[in-house]
């Protein structure tokens, strides 16, 4: 039981005298301050958080996700026409275009569809 103990013990000491040597020798103990700060983008992080942003841009962007998720929704019902019944599959994909199309002439009423501001 004692060589247990010793044996743990000398391999405890070696552990904390390499890892005191590789923190010693280490090259990246020097700080760059310029390394050691967060890259964004390209942008400086210690500039004001909460510079103006474009709406336009943001209402574009948000219009850009819905139209991609309607294309995903829309392109497995050209699949699903064979294994359906004809009326079931017309009727609801008729008032999902539906839905569609009185978005989108929400979206060119309210002037979201003006891409030159």
């Amino acid at each position: 039981m004692i060589m247990i103990i010793i044996f743990l013990m000398v391999i405890t000491t070696l552990n904390f005298i390499i890892a005191s040597l590789i923190t010693l020798i280490n090259k990246k103990s020097i700080c760059d301050s310029q390394k050691s700060s967060p890259f964004e983008c390209g942008f400086n992080p210690m500039t004001y958080k909460r510079l103006p942003f474009s709406i336009h841009f943001f209402l574009i962007a948000v219009i850009f996700l819905i139209f991609d998720i309607e294309i995903i929704i829309i392109l497995p019902m050209i699949l699903t026409l064979k294994s359906s019944q004809l009326s079931n599959w017309l009727m609801t994909s008729t008032i999902f275009i539906l839905i569609l199309i009185l978005g989108l002439y929400h979206e060119w009423i309210n002037g979201m569809l003006n891409w030159t501001k």
